[in-house]
């Protein structure tokens, strides 16, 4: 007998409780893991980072150039005097970040988005694998990390200074960048289409374009694909590090040491990768991630060379305040010198004069009774 009873057992009660315990077991197991494997990377992330400061700094004492020594040059003896010299540096820096927010919070322009291009907007809506505040922890935090490690080996409060601004403008100026063309370009991103109609049905006007329906902020965010905001942002803090690590440990010395482009390609491997995810998570276009990368590169450099020579200089391992302290400070060693010398060799030309003085009056002296003596015997021979 064709039953449908038949075809499909009775579920009763105590069988659906069962699949709902083993569902919550399966999404807890689920989870259990995900948080293992989380943890497991951030610990592998740590002996990995770790590892890679303990190189840059073996190669840091290997590559040590015989530094002349000014005197120990740090935060307390220095450091308000440099923060005094930058003071309009630092005041720049705020108002690019109050700039920076005021970008993040106008509304971008709101291209216009035709049925016929909702075929390459079609990609499902994902969240980031690389979320946004981790942008600034490996990007801006983790070279400062490194700016103080070198600090604490060399002493050296111009170095720390430099690179902490030199960091700083690159990022900053990177973001100004980043967002005054997010806003003005407005292209949609790959997830469009799910950002403007959530529910998965399409309306257009009668010109052709969207009519969203789906959360404003989320709209907002969907035009705001070109370039791509965490690839720029990790070059530019990650470039100018490995620009500032290139300096230190002296990879373009000539000599052939590999082991030194190792450490130099790191943080720009780090940061491709950045760009790769987010061709991955369908947030950005790959020319939004090759614009982004092209651009904060570009900024990191111009940035570092500001504070620093280039990395293939023989200097490239210092600032350039470092070296104009130094000129300076032999400057006024052969000024002191000099000016040592020339009293010295006055004093030894007023004593010769006053050795010469008194031969001459020596001389006058035997003179004079030389022709005291004549005349008396002149005198003596007359009478006789």
């Amino acid at each position: 007998m064709n039953s449908p009873y038949l075809l499909q057992p009775h579920l009763g009660p105590s069988s659906n409780l069962n699949q709902h315990h083993h569902f919550q077991f399966f999404t807890f197991k689920k989870t259990t893991q995900s948080s293992e494997v989380f943890f497991l990377g951030l610990r592998i992330s740590g002996i990995f980072f770790s590892c890679y400061v303990l190189s840059a700094l073996l190669l840091l004492d290997l590559c040590r150039m015989k530094e002349v020594q000014l005197g120990s040059h740090t935060v307390r003896s220095h450091g308000v005097t440099v923060a005094r010299t930058h003071m309009h540096d630092w005041l720049i820096l705020l108002l690019l970040v109050v700039i920076d927010v005021v970008l993040y919070i106008i509304h971008p322009f709101y291209r216009f988005v035709g049925k016929d291009m909702m075929d390459d907007l079609r990609y499902p809506l994902k969240s980031n694998t690389v979320p946004f505040w981790a942008v600034p922890v490996y990007a801006v935090l983790l070279p400062m990390m490194i700016f103080l490690i070198v600090y604490i080996r060399r002493r050296d409060v111009y170095d720390l200074h430099h690179a902490i601004l030199g960091l700083l403008f690159s990022v900053l100026v990177t973001a100004v960048i980043t967002d005054s063309i997010k806003n003005a370009v407005g292209r949609p991103r790959p997830d469009f289409f799910w950002r403007c109609f959530p529910d998965g049905k399409d309306a257009y006007d009668k010109w052709g374009n969207v009519i969203c329906h789906g959360d404003k902020s989320v709209i907002k965010e969907g035009h705001k694909s070109f370039p791509s905001g965490h690839t720029s942002g990790s070059f530019a803090g990650l470039g100018f590090l490995s620009l500032y690590l290139s300096g230190k440990i002296k990879a373009f010395d000539r000599k052939g040491h590999v082991a030194k482009l190792c450490i130099v390609f790191l943080p720009l491997l780090v940061a491709s990768l950045v760009g790769v995810s987010r061709v991955d998570d369908y947030w950005h276009h790959w020319q939004d991630v090759f614009a982004g990368g092209l651009l904060g590169l570009l900024v990191a450099t111009f940035c570092y060379l500001q504070f620093f020579p280039p990395p293939y200089h023989a200097h490239g391992w210092g600032p350039y305040a470092y070296f104009r302290v130094l000129e300076e400070s032999n400057a006024n060693t052969n000024t002191t010198n000099v000016a040592t010398l020339q009293d010295a060799m006055a004093g030894e030309v007023q004593v010769v004069n006053q050795e010469e003085e008194i031969s001459d009056n020596g001389f006058t002296g035997l003179h004079l009774a030389r022709g005291s003596s004549s005349t008396l015997e002149d005198i003596e021979s007359g009478k006789r």
